[in-house]
């Protein structure tokens, strides 16, 4: 073992002496739940955001003291964990680092909490992340298990961090700047391979590279048949694989099928939510109990339980009588299987407003993006959220859509609702993306812009 990674491991393990710690970006869903197990283990808690969304509420009604960052205050705490979204030279970072406090990546201090239990199931792949790891709550909560939950969206049942014992921590596992590689995961699960962060990782073949290192990490992995080939465990819809799905029946949208391991039907599963990549999801979630020695019974009706998390093909109301769905979809592949989803559920016209999400990404996929979305007749690209970046006209929302045949532009909640002027009974919206187009098509459904002409 290196020096670098004996002093990371040292780091790692006293991460937890600390006694307060005070985030930089709290209001994220990752850096929430974090928060949350500070508070579970009887720490001092408090942070900063841009924004008071959903989680800064919880955490307040939990007796979290969150600010804007104008108004931090950090002399009273040991630690300062910042989110990814904050530069390094942020002004409250630099003053942390002068007055000589730990100053802490999400990523490192992911790895100290995921270290406190005894065995760590971590989930990683470009999409279905999140599904997947609260299809895991769900069927661990089913089993009666010790464990906790990193959650990197709400969950019907969990939310974003549960936890009632230390056997089994249950995270999603960031491919972002490396993130992931911190782990040191018992069960490493990678549900696809595809292209994604190219701006930290230069090529595809480069992120290839770092799945295959993380899952050489773990003492048993699962992965997607035919994608990575690394050895492990696979599932997916080939026969061949050690987990597949047979049987697969649709009703409307909503699957059921049957897992067999090695040619032999083992279980039957009825998911409650739509979309037939959530089957893929599943079937990984089945793999991984099963690995664990859980109950084959109970892992189903984990399964069966488990409906849905937020911004993840999400009824959030109706819009001069069509039926408005959000999706957090923001990659090529993401927006396929939503489209496709869509199409299958409701019969009437499809209205879709995209909103890209960082302009790299865009610019990286261009083409990917470009094929996905120009069978898409009725098709507004809204501006682009840019998260941590600057603007970058080769992968900006406008220079998308003056790419594709059938779309319009829009940079305000006015140009949504002209866009929808004319849906009607029988159509459904999508709103895709995952950025703040959540919120600006909810309060579009609500007519909270009522200056629009």
């Amino acid at each position: 073992m290196n020096l670098f990674i004996i002093e990371f491991n040292m780091l790692v393990r006293n991460i937890l002496n600390f006694n307060s710690f005070y985030f930089v970006g709290i209001g994220g869903v990752s850096m929430s739940a974090l928060a949350e197990y500070l508070l579970s283990c009887g720490k001092l808690v408090a942070g900063c955001d841009a924004s008071r969304g959903e989680y800064v509420v919880k955490l307040e009604k939990m007796g979290v003291k969150v600010t804007s960052p104008e108004q931090a205050d950090i002399s009273a705490y040991e630690a300062v964990v910042y989110t990814d979204a904050i530069k390094l030279d942020d002004k409250i970072l630099c003053a942390a680092h002068d007055s000589g406090k730990a100053v802490i990546a999400r990523g490192e201090f992911l790895a100290a909490v995921a270290s406190a239990f005894k065995s760590v199931v971590a989930v990683a792949g470009c999409h279905g992340k999140t599904t997947c790891t609260a299809m895991l709550a769900h069927i661990f909560g089913a089993c009666e298990k010790s464990f906790a939950c990193h959650i990197g969206g709400n969950d019907s049942g969990y939310g974003n961090f549960f936890m009632n014992g230390n056997d089994y921590f249950i995270t999603e596992a960031c491919e972002y700047r490396k993130n992931f590689l911190r782990l040191e995961p018992d069960i490493a699960i990678v549900l696809n391979s595809a292209a994604d962060h190219l701006e930290c990782y230069g090529s595809a073949g480069e992120l290839k590279k770092c799945y295959l290192r993380f899952i050489a990490k773990a003492r048993d992995c699962i992965t997607l048949y035919g994608d990575l080939n690394g050895g492990g465990i696979t599932f997916g819809f080939d026969r061949r694989a050690d987990y597949c799905a047979k049987e697969i029946i649709s009703d409307g949208g909503k699957y059921s099928f049957t897992v067999c391991n090695k040619d032999k039907k083992i279980a039957r599963i009825k998911l409650g939510v739509f979309g037939k990549h959530n089957v893929l999801n599943a079937l990984a979630a089945f793999a991984a109990a099963d690995i664990c020695g859980l109950e084959r019974s109970l892992i189903v009706d984990g399964l069966q339980q488990f409906c849905g998390v937020k911004r993840r093909f999400e009824y959030i109301g109706i819009y001069n009588g069509a039926v408005c769905i959000a999706d957090y979809a923001h990659h090529p592949d993401e927006i396929k299987a939503t489209l496709k989803t869509a199409r299958a559920v409701n019969g009437g016209r499809l209205y879709v407003v995209f909103q890209p999400h960082t302009y790299s990404r865009t610019k990286n996929l261009f083409s990917r993006f470009v094929a996905v979305l120009n069978p898409v007749k009725r098709l507004l690209v809204y501006k682009t959220f840019a998260a941590r970046e600057y603007y970058d006209d080769g992968g900006s929302a406008y220079t998308l859509s003056l790419s594709l045949k059938k779309s319009r532009y829009g940079d305000s909640p006015c140009d949504i609702a002209g866009f929808l002027s004319e849906v009607k009974e029988g159509d459904t919206v999508l709103f895709l993306g995952a950025g703040d187009i959540y919120d600006i098509g909810k309060s579009v459904i609500k007519n909270q812009y009522p200056d629009c002409s």
